[in-house]
């Protein structure tokens, strides 16, 4: 029964992770390869794909893209963080907002992003923010900030009143009691908005391609200039190099970060 287990564990893995073995076998395998041989076994292994990928023409710089892509993830990551925190708190220790302003945070991210396409494109035209990183950062920061409401009340929540009471009994202020006791026990829930919120905002490819059109264009927009690189149509091996690259960012920091993640999904699952 344990091998059979493991044999399901394994197709299953294999399916669901087939389009990201396709990837990265296509990306070392050389343009005649990829043309006479479907199979996931390269006939011959190159790099020339990400030599490509990285030495291409002035026109196509992937570390302006990477950049780019980086700073706004960290905008679109960090600031919600910052700006829901207080507010988790409010809202699950005084209930401010719990009756209209959680469910509506919650229920603008369910909406359409492109409806909001118009409208803030004049207004970032009229601010001075298209195609910028700040701007880009901006608006994922936006995205962002329903689920790391939810995450950070829910952690909060979590916290035994008890600890707020002892601490305001001895002198403490809201301020104090909520940078010194809440934000160390919320450390995980913080790590899990943060990777959460990166991965969003460096996947985000409407705004990006809405809001950007040479100086701030992200990773995810960047990649697809890289599909034609060379001419003579789709460059299927350098795509997939690209995508590699582009990829590799998220998924390293979910490999970084994948116990303190762990730890924010399974904490109040076990009630002592």
């Amino acid at each position: 029964m344990n091998a059979l287990r493991w044999i399901v564990f394994a197709i299953a893995a294999f399916a669901m992770n087939f389009p990201v073995i396709a990837t990265l076998v296509t990306a070392v395998k050389t343009p005649a390869d990829i043309a006479g041989n479907p199979s996931l076994i390269p006939a011959s292994f190159t790099l020339e794909n990400f030599a490509t990928v990285f030495t291409v023409s002035d026109r196509l710089n992937i570390w302006a893209y990477l950049w780019n892509s980086l700073a706004a993830s960290l905008i679109g990551a960090v600031l919600p963080i910052l700006l829901c925190l207080p507010l988790a708190y409010a809202i699950a220790r005084r209930g401010y907002g719990r009756e209209i302003l959680l469910p509506l945070v919650v229920n603008l991210r369910a909406m359409p992003l492109i409806i909001f396409a118009i409208p803030l494109y004049m207004m970032y035209q009229t601010l001075g923010l298209l195609d910028t990183r700040i701007g880009l950062g901006l608006i994922l920061a936006v995205v962002n900030l329903p689920l790391a409401l939810v995450l950070l009340v829910n952690a909060v929540a979590e916290i035994p009143r008890d600890i707020d009471e002892a601490a305001v009994m001895d002198g403490a202020r809201t301020p104090r009691v909520l940078s010194h006791l809440v934000l160390p026990l919320v450390r995980p829930a913080l790590a899990t908005t943060f990777v959460f919120g990166f991965i969003t905002a460096w996947n985000e490819f409407l705004f990006g391609l809405m809001l950007t059109t040479r100086a701030a264009v992200p990773m995810t927009v960047g990649a697809s200039f890289f599909f034609s690189a060379g001419g003579g149509g789709v460059q299927w091996g350098v795509a997939a190099a690209v995508i590699v690259v582009a990829s590799a960012p998220p998924v390293l920091l979910g490999l970084v970060m994948y116990r303190q993640i762990g730890r924010s999904m399974l904490a109040g699952a076990v009630k002592g």
